[in-house]
C-alpha cells in the first residue's frame, strides 16, 4: 500500500472507517474517557448499538459512492472500535501508531490486516513517554498542526491525550515540517469547555478555508495565528454549543466534497456557499461520545 497524506482535504482514495458492531453497550461511569460520554451515561441517553451501526453504514455508503477504498476493523466482542483516528494516523508515507490509553491497545490489533500491507520501515511507534492521538494531528502542507496541553497538571486530565514529548518527537520525525502546537482547553467534567482533540475545535476544509472555535484554545495568540494563516474571511467561527455538537469534526472526501452531520444547518449552508458539496448523514448518536466523522476515520491515501 502506497500511503500518502499531506493534508486534510485532497481527494481521498483509501480510509479505515471504525465499527460500532459489538461495541459493548453503555459503560460504567468509572469507565468514561470524556465528559460528554459521562453526561449521557448519567442521563440514560447513551447511544444504542443499532443506531450507531446505522449511522456508520450511512458514512460507508457515501465513501463507496465516491469510489473510496474502505477498510473496517475486525470486530472485537464487546469493544468500542468507533474512533479509529485515535489509534493511528498517516503523515506523508509514514503510519504512526498512537500511544493511547492502555485500555485501548486491542484496537490497533483489529486493523492488522491493513497494517500488514504497509512496509515495516514505514510503520512508526513513538517513544513510550510521547502520548499522542490522531485527532490532535493535522498535516497542512508544510505545517504539522498539533493539539496538546502544556499544563503541569497534564496527568490529572483524562481528556489530555497528546503531550509536548509527542510534539517534539514529531518534529524529529519530520524535520522538513514546521510543527506548530496549540494549547487546548481541557475539562474532565464539562464537555462544552473541553477540546478533547484539535479537531474538536478546528479543521481545515476546502482549498483554503477552516472551521474554528475560539474558546477551545487557551492561548489567544495561537488562535490568532490560525486566523492569520487562513485569513479571517476564510474562517467559519462556531459557537460553544456548535463545538459541543462537534461541528468542526466533519470529514473531507475532497476539496469540494465533505461528509457532515445533517443537523449542522448553519455550517452546511456556509459550506455550500463556498461551492462545497455536502453529503449529509445522521451522526448525532455517535456524537454523544465526544467524537464525530473525523474521529471515526483514519485516512491512508489522498491524492
Amino acid at each position: 500500500m502506497n500511503l500518502h497524506i499531506t493534508n486534510e482535504t485532497s481527494r481521498l482514495r483509501a480510509v479505515v472507517l471504525g465499527t460500532a458492531e459489538s461495541f459493548g453497550g453503555t459503560p460504567d461511569l468509572s469507565e468514561a474517557y470524556d465528559p460528554k460520554s459521562r453526561e449521557h451515561i448519567k442521563a440514560g441517553t447513551y447511544p444504542k448499538e443499532e443506531d450507531m451501526v446505522r449511522e456508520m453504514d450511512a458514512v460507508a455508503k457515501v465513501l463507496e459512492k465516491y469510489n473510496v477504498k474502505v477498510y473496517r476493523p475486525k470486530v472485537l466482542k464487546d469493544y468500542n472500535q468507533i474512533f479509529t483516528r485515535d489509534i493511528a494516523f498517516v503523515i506523508e508515507d509514514k503510519f504512526i501508531k498512537s500511544n493511547i490509553l492502555p485500555d485501548r491497545e486491542k484496537e490497533i490489533e483489529a486493523i492488522s490486516h491493513v497494517i500488514d500491507q504497509i512496509p515495516e520501515s514505514q510503520i512508526i511507534k513513538l517513544p513510550e513517554e510521547a502520548h499522542i492521538e490522531g485527532g490532535d494531528v493535522m498535516p497542512y502542507g508544510d505545517y504539522l498542526l498539533v493539539g496538546t496541553y502544556y499544563g503541569e497538571d497534564y496527568k490529572d486530565y483524562i481528556t489530555a491525550r497528546t503531550n509536548m514529548q509527542a510534539v517534539k518527537a514529531l518534529q524529529e520525525l519530520f524535520p522538513n515540517k514546521k510543527v506548530v502546537s496549540f494549547n487546548l482547553k481541557k475539562s474532565n467534567t464539562e464537555p462544552r469547555d473541553n477540546a478533547l482533540h484539535l479537531d474538536c475545535c478546528f479543521q481545515p476544509v476546502g482549498k483554503d478555508k477552516a472551521i474554528i472555535y475560539k474558546g477551545g484554545f487557551l492561548e489567544e495568540k495561537e488562535y490568532n495565528w490560525l486566523v492569520d494563516l487562513f485569513g479571517k474571511e476564510n474562517i467559519f467561527e462556531i459557537t460553544r454549543d456548535e463545538m459541543y455538537n462537534m461541528n468542526s469534526n466533519i470529514f473531507s472526501i475532497a476539496e469540494d466534497v465533505v461528509i457532515s452531520e445533517r443537523n449542522f444547518t448553519r455550517l452546511n449552508t456556509w459550506l455550500r456557499d463556498q461551492g462545497i458539496t455536502v453529503e449529509e448523514v445522521p451522526y448525532a448518536e455517535i456524537a454523544k461520545q465526544e467524537g464525530l466523522l473525523r474521529c471515526s476515520t483514519l485516512p491512508l491515501i489522498r491524492d
